[in-house]
């Protein structure tokens, strides 16, 4: 077999598709009948340059795959394969991987150093192949400069693989030198100098020590500086790029390099290419990031307490930054406004001139009003363009005091502009820019509205008939009247500013809907959109038409049944409508569902609805699932304990929604689903828990299943226990070791990052949930004992959580409230357990001094409950 591998592998590349699938057969039977082998063939097809490059670059492809899968159980599989194969196999194996780097062929090189680096994040934190980086480490002093550039890229690789802590320092800093001599000016190959500068954005993680170290810091920003100016342009936008990735990584190290930094990218955005100057503009962005990031952390009052202070790099350079950036703004490109995916240096600038104004609020105003009112009302398309994409940019930060009588002023200029420039361009970004009028400049909490009686008639006019402009413009027409609407979220109920105006806007978004061009641009999405937030936010004077929407929604959800769809694009449509018109549903149905005279009249289509929704689950798109399972929760909600001749209808999509372990959002919300209908049915749950709650522990205990749905099924445990009170006896066997078992595991979080931090923080909010669901359901009921057991252990958790002081709000809110939950249901019998506790008094005291009003209230309650069952 393995003498024909080279055959097969160009066989599997056949454009014949027999031959193909034949060839691919061939190499899943080898693969499975002998893997050692199989491997081994591999590894010496890509390591002999007498085979063709198309032959070794598939067998690296391959030996790739059998080393790495996206999918986490899979990965896990794999590495285990490959740590039980015997020693000489795998020594073989990177023998000849390591041999390929010297290979003059650039596919096989880089292919191979790919694999390596899979193979070194498996084996160095085994503390195997300890030779690995000694040896790429020797190849960086030979001759050719092919294997000094395949060198560079595998070390670069590896450190993108491989975490800090699995090479010690000693070694970090081999590397480092390594990739810093191989990115000097004295290196005369621009392919290595370029693996060089790409090794280095990928080693900057390992590199706190060296960033520590005053010297190694000026001689590694010196030479990543030196490359932004190499005549090469892939170069010098690898050293713009790991300038980039230094500017978030070590922000509080760059005071000293700031002022050369920004003389450095000053020159790439005005003169450059677009791929450089897009960089260069990235390093601004990335600082506002940094800088908006330290400001909302310690709200501007720097204290010891501060890990990173501000430099207010941002503010320093201004005045010299902002004309900068408005300059980059008349560089647009003649169809952006059509290309969803475009992405240049004008829309670069003006997302940087963004962030500027969230960095440093009132300051920018003055420096940018000029350039807008030199270029509003220029003949050139891109002046006009520009400008309104600068006044656009800077409406969030500044304070509206600041921005209110520049609002005032730019508001009817804007109108007219949507109406009558000639340019689509002018119209889009006209358009957007109202807006982020409506969004950030209106809306109850400011003192003066930009929106009177004397303008508000012509601002519909306006947006109402933008809706009939071309897909680009439309969308961004529907984009501002959400805003519009959503600023009148919180007016008293009976009546709003657009009451006038309502029938027209529910017509004229209908209308977008049913365009023949509604695919582009997302303009049929926005358009549901836009009238989901309009009925959202509409006042009790409205509810008639919103009744009346009911049942034209209703039959365009039918009629997408009837639809014949002879392709799959078709499908693709049919299944996104079919999801954009049941969260239209869902939102009418919590809007007329929410108060009592709507109610009633609105229920007469709950039997239509619930049919439909059903229907839509025999579509295959997760999407459609999602908003139909959505919908039903909501419907559940509504109609409380009605549901119920629902139930038997919809039981069976409900446990197909709990065993969706591949489109995992429909599991989630599947599962949020569950905790709906125990609210509306109540005891009337009864005869369906014994599948719920076997399904659920059953995804509890998958290696499958997202790791984010797990929160969600405790919470519901306790929505479970709650609705069916001490009928839950005979779940608690079951249910208790598991909150136990992942109660343990998420107190201790020492090392975590933040996304693991946020991820136990909701994962003991669901636990914690769970618990007072289940305190709470058997409150007063005669098998309390039952309870007594795991009492104990809810109170070390909560003991543990106040030691760790890394609640979030929500968690502490939550824990106080079972406390209180534990004491209220178990009385007396809870008392001295309370009085054992190492941290219950002085966590309840600190709660009560909470600035948190919720968690003060929940103090307060759970006060009141202790105090009933013990006397502090």
């Amino acid at each position: 077999m393995a003498m024909e591998v080279t055959q097969i592998l160009l066989n599997a590349q056949a454009v014949d598709s027999g031959v193909r699938n034949h060839a691919e057969e061939n190499l899943k039977q080898f693969q499975e009948q002998n893997l050692p082998s199989f491997l081994l063939s591999l590894a010496g097809e890509l390591a002999n340059d007498e085979k063709p490059a198309e032959s070794r670059k598939l067998a690296g492809l391959i030996l790739k795959n059998a080393l790495d899968a996206k999918e986490h159980n899979r990965k896990l599989e794999l590495v285990q394969r490959w740590l039980s194969l015997d020693q000489p196999v795998k020594s073989h194996v990177k023998a000849c991987l390591l041999k390929t780097l010297t290979s003059p062929a650039l596919d096989a090189r880089s292919t191979a150093s790919q694999v390596i680096a899979k193979v070194a994040s498996i084996e160095l934190p085994h503390k195997q192949w300890p030779e690995l980086i000694e040896a790429l480490l020797s190849n960086t002093h030979q001759l050719p400069a092919h294997t000094r550039q395949a060198t560079l890229e595998t070390l670069g690789y590896i450190c993108e693989e491989v975490s800090p802590d699995a090479i010690e320092q000693a070694q970090v800093n081999k590397i480092l030198t390594a990739v810093v001599q191989g990115m000097n000016a004295s290196e005369s190959n621009n392919d290595v100098r370029l693996a060089a500068t790409r090794a280095l954005y990928n080693a900057l993680g390992f590199a706190q020590a060296n960033f520590s170290n005053d010297m190694e810091r000026d001689y590694i920003m010196r030479v990543v500086c030196e490359a932004t100016l190499s005549p090469e342009l892939r170069i010098r936008q690898a050293a713009f790029e790991c300038l980039v990735a230094i500017s978030s990584t070590y922000y509080e190290r760059l005071a000293s390099y700031i002022q050369d930094i920004f003389n450095i990218t000053a020159k790439a955005i005005k003169e450059d290419e677009e791929p450089v100057a897009l960089q260069a503009v990235e390093f601004w962005s990335s600082i506002c990031d940094e800088e908006i990031d330290i400001l909302e952390e310690y709200g501007g009052e720097f204290s010891g307490d501060s890990d990173i202070p501000c430099f207010y790099f941002v503010k320093q350079a201004l005045p010299a930054l902002v004309p900068l950036l408005l300059e980059t703004l008349l560089k647009q490109e003649e169809d952006q406004d059509q290309d969803e995916g475009a992405w240049n240096i004008a829309m670069a600038g003006g997302t940087c001139l963004g962030l500027v104004a969230r960095t440093v609020g009132d300051d920018i105003v003055p420096l940018v009003m000029p350039f807008i009112e030199e270029n509003i009302a220029k003949p050139d398309w891109r002046q006009r363009e520009a400008a309104t994409y600068a006044f656009g940019s800077i409406l969030e930060g500044p304070s509206p005091e600041k921005l209110m009588p520049l609002v005032n002023v730019a508001l009817t200029f804007m109108l007219n502009a949507l109406m009558n420039d000639p340019n689509n361009h002018v119209k889009d970004t006209t358009a957007w820019t109202l807006g982020r009028i409506f969004e950030f400049m209106h809306g109850s909490t400011l003192e003066t509205p930009i929106i009177t009686q004397a303008n508000c008639q012509q601002i519909m006019t306006v947006l109402l008939q933008s809706m009939n402009d071309v897909p680009n413009v439309a969308e961004k027409a529907c984009g501002a009247l959400y805003f519009l609407a959503q600023g009148y979220e919180d007016v008293e109920q009976s009546s709003s500013p657009l009451t006038p105006f309502f029938q027209d806007i529910i017509q004229a978004l209908l209308n977008v809907t049913h365009r023949a061009d509604a695919g582009e641009s997302r303009l049929r999405t926005a358009a549901y959109e836009t009238l989901n937030e309009v009925v959202r936010c509409s006042t009790d004077d409205t509810a008639p038409i919103v009744i009346h929407l009911v049942p034209a929604i209703i039959t365009e959800l039918d009629q997408t049944f009837t639809a014949l769809c002879s392709s799959s694009e078709e499908r693709e449509k049919r299944n996104e409508l079919q999801g954009l018109l049941c969260g239209c549903l869902q939102v009418m149905i919590q809007k007329l569902g929410s108060s009592e005279p709507t109610k009633s009249s609105f229920l007469q289509f709950a039997d239509q609805m619930m049919t439909l929704f059903l229907r839509v689950f025999g579509s295959k798109s997760a999407t459609a699932h999602e908003e139909a399972m959505l919908a039903i929760g909501a419907l559940a909600y509504c109609t409380g304990s009605d549901f119920a001749k629902y139930m038997q209808e919809f039981y069976k999509y409900l446990e197909m929604g709990l065993q969706d372990f591949e489109d995992y959002q429909v599991c989630a919300i599947t599962v949020g689903v569950v905790g709906d209908i125990c609210r509306a049915l109540e005891g009337s749950i009864l005869p369906y828990c014994d599948g719920i709650m076997t399904q659920l522990l059953k995804n509890l205990s998958s290696n499958q299943l997202h790791r984010s749905v797990k929160p969600p099924i405790f919470s519901c445990f306790g929505d479970i226990a709650l609705a069916i009170g001490e009928n839950f006896e005979k779940y608690l066997v079951y249910a208790m070791p598991m909150l136990q078992g992942a109660a343990e595991l998420s107190v201790n979080t020492s090392g975590a990052d933040d996304d693991m931090i946020e991820y136990t923080n909701t994962l003991r909010n669901g636990i914690l949930e769970a618990y007072s669901g289940i305190f709470q359901g058997f409150k007063g009921s005669a098998k309390i004992q039952l309870l007594m057991p795991f009492a104990p252990h809810v109170l070390q958790f909560l003991d543990s959580l106040f030691m760790e002081k890394d609640m979030d709000d929500v968690v502490t809110k939550t824990a106080i409230g079972v406390l209180g939950d534990l004491a209220d249901t178990l009385g007396s019998n809870a008392g001295i357990l309370i009085q054992q506790s190492l941290s219950s008094k002085d966590f309840l005291n600190e709660c009560l001094s909470s600035d948190d009003h919720l968690i003060k209230e929940s103090a307060e309650w759970a006060k009141l409950a202790i105090s009933r069952a013990i006397s502090f």
